[in-house]
């Protein structure tokens, strides 16, 4: 788990393969996140721009870390190359 600075922007990451560990496009790629109070919000990809494709099989979203305490988000895809993801970060207060 990675460490924040309250204020950072976040980039979470995620990946697509096949069985054979070649990148695919996934028929629908989503990203849930969570922040420390409980709230979530879904991005769905060619619907939400924060929902970026870097290339076949990689896309982010550059998450806003504006409260402290643990994230967590979530890549999942539907259809063609069904698969999830997730993973988790921390965001400190800073001293000054």
């Amino acid at each position: 788990m990675a460490n924040y600075d309250k204020g950072d922007l976040v980039r979470c990451a995620g990946a697509f393969t096949n069985s054979a560990g070649t990148a695919i496009d996934p028929t629908a790629v989503l990203f849930k996140v969570k922040d420390p109070s409980g709230n979530i919000t879904t991005y769905t990809y060619l619907t939400d721009a924060e929902l970026v494709k870097d290339s076949t099989g990689n896309y982010h979203v550059d998450v806003d870390a504006d409260e402290v305490g643990t994230w967590y988000y979530r890549y999942y895809s539907t259809g063609t190359g069904q698969a999830a993801g997730e993973g988790t970060f921390d965001v400190l207060e800073t001293e000054f």
